[in-house]
């Protein structure tokens, strides 16, 4: 498995922002973020997308756009990233908690 650098430029307890980088090989296996209250969303923009693999899949998509801009709840809909077998995947990723 290969390293993944996760660059913070935002966190307050409402509001994160980090662009994450994700190597070949490298997958995210299926979960649900837990939050004890509130709602969870997450707005992810693949800025880099691999040459083959790392497809982000969810049980429940508010949007997407073009395949590269994804808006769902991370707190109420597994989701993850099948394996990156080819190139590298970067993603700009705002989350947002309400009523924390």
């Amino acid at each position: 498995m290969t390293n993944v650098v996760n660059k913070v430029l935002l966190y307050t307890r409402r509001l994160a922002i980090n662009l994450i980088t994700y190597g070949e090989g490298h997958s995210v296996p299926a979960h649900i973020d837990n939050v004890e209250t509130g709602q969870y969303y997450k707005l992810n923009v693949v800025i880099v997308k691999p040459k083959e693999g790392g497809v982000f899949q969810t049980d429940g998509l508010i949007f997407s756009v073009m395949n590269r801009i994804f808006l769902f709840r991370p707190d109420l809909y597994s989701h993850n990233v099948t394996q990156i077998k080819h190139g590298k995947r970067v993603v700009l990723s705002f989350a947002l908690h309400l009523n924390a």
